[in-house]
């Protein structure tokens, strides 16, 4: 019995240490990424580009539809979701592997601006101190709009105007309902969801938009089924 309170003390003592670890070294991540750029000088270069949307000119079907499938809870929170962190750590542990991170849209913009896509809980840890950051200096449109204008949608398009150029041959605010969901679940997997890699693949995805946004309540399943045979 007491060689097993040591093992749990043990335990204990080295999920604590690793913890002050990785929230040490995700700090200084996060620091260090705003020393080498300032968080003004990150906007200013993306609402530079040539391609840079305005939210005003993104259809609100487009706009409903990404924050259902990414993030439901954007409007709510602070740039981190606990309860989308805990989920994670659920499945992540029923996996035994880093499957699922949880991200919100604030995180996920913190990422495509700041660091790289590699999983990895150092810079899991630096994501949530930069996207406190970002929702401290950028109001929750803001934050939207330059995600959708730093993202990557595959085909080499990397903001939502080129997408919607490239796929559907239109401007952001000319998209219907059934190409606004559709673009929504690319970036997912942009290798996979790609159209011009697999349609159908890409319209399943859709589909899955399409259920998200039944579950927020964002549609009705009649509304949904008239954008499916739109």
């Amino acid at each position: 019995m007491r060689i097993f309170k040591k093992i749990i003390i043990i335990l204990i003592l080295f999920l604590f240490c690793s913890s002050i670890y990785l929230v040490r070294g995700g700090y200084e991540m996060y620091k260090n990424a705003l020393k080498n750029e300032s968080l003004d000088d990150v906007i200013y270069k993306i609402k530079s580009k040539d391609n840079y949307t305005k939210i005003t000119d993104m259809p609100k079907m487009y706009l409903k539809a990404v924050i259902s499938v990414e993030d439901h809870r954007f409007y709510k929170h602070k740039g981190i979701d606990l309860i989308a962190v805990s989920r994670a750590l659920i499945s992540d542990i029923k996996e035994m592997k880093y499957v699922e991170g949880g991200s919100t849209i604030t995180e996920q913009l913190a990422k495509n601006i700041y660091f790289s896509q590699d999983k990895n809980l150092k810079r899991k840890v630096a994501e949530a101190f930069m996207a406190r950051h970002i929702e401290k200096n950028c109001s929750k449109n803001e934050i939207l709009e330059l995600y959708l204008n730093s993202m990557y949608f595959g085909s080499g398009y990397y903001t939502v105007k080129e997408a919607s150029n490239g796929y559907f041959n239109k401007k952001p605010s000319d998209m219907n309902d059934y190409e606004s969901v559709m673009l929504a679940g690319i970036p997912n997997a942009p290798s996979i969801y790609n159209p011009n890699v697999s349609m159908s693949l890409t319209k399943k995805r859709q589909k899955q938009v399409l259920m998200k946004m039944i579950k927020y309540k964002t549609l009705d399943k009649k509304e949904a089924e008239v954008i499916l045979n739109n």
